[in-house]
């Protein structure tokens, strides 16, 4: 069962207390000191539910981690002509909102609706203008056509969400994400099987904190 939270008092249980799903605590704040503590500790939200007519965040710990170390990553043969002639430009950080946007609009299988409402927006557009949340973009001229955006968390980025309106724009935007951002480690959350195919390697929880605290 989860945890309530005070959203007086900015502090979470343990990690390591979630319940199976990975779903640790509701309540809080969506905001940026909220969400400062929560990377630290290996914690994101992840949609939110309503209780009593309130909207409560959802905070999610998973037992096992999805990551990828950026000198690891595996680029098909495809991808790998794709990067070292591509047909795009890269930016970092012009258009973060634009890109969570894009994000909250691309359907997904499985997915009824978005989990990145506005209210996630705005608090990760807060972040992102402290200095604290990123966006790789790609661009066809001036048009956004792929990207992804995430949390730094000491030198370990905390991936969100990524979205693609032309082939593998998304997975060109993380080639880059590993190939040009001082980051020791990006974590992706869940397991999927391209991520898997880029490099991508599971880890526990206990692992990923000491490594998100060495960092720290």
């Amino acid at each position: 069962m989860a945890f309530r939270l005070d959203e007086h008092i900015v502090q979470f249980p343990h990690p390591s207390l979630a319940d199976e799903d990975g779903l640790l605590a509701a309540g809080g704040l969506l905001d940026p000191e909220w969400l400062q503590l929560a990377y630290a500790w290996g914690i994101f939200p992840w949609d939110t539910y309503n209780f009593d007519g309130e909207e409560l965040p959802l905070w999610f710990a998973p037992a096992e981690r999805f990551v990828i170390f950026p000198q690891k990553i595996h680029l098909s043969h495809t991808l790998k002509r794709l990067w070292k002639n591509p047909p795009y430009t890269f930016r970092v950080n012009s258009c973060f909102r634009r890109v969570m946007e894009h994000c909250a609009a691309i359907p997904r299988p499985g997915q009824e609706s978005t989990w990145i409402k506005p209210p996630f927006i705005d608090a990760y557009t807060q972040l992102h203008e402290m200095g604290l949340a990123h966006s790789i973009e790609v661009f066809d001229g001036e048009e956004l056509v792929g990207g992804l955006y995430g949390v730094r968390s000491g030198t370990v980025f905390c991936g969100e969400s990524m979205f693609s309106l032309r082939p593998d724009t998304s997975k060109l935007a993380l080639v880059y994400l590993c190939r040009n951002m001082p980051f020791t480690l990006v974590d992706c959350q869940f397991h999927t099987p391209h991520l898997e195919r880029m490099g991508g390697e599971r880890m526990p929880l206990s692992e990923y904190l000491v490594h998100l605290q060495h960092e720290h």
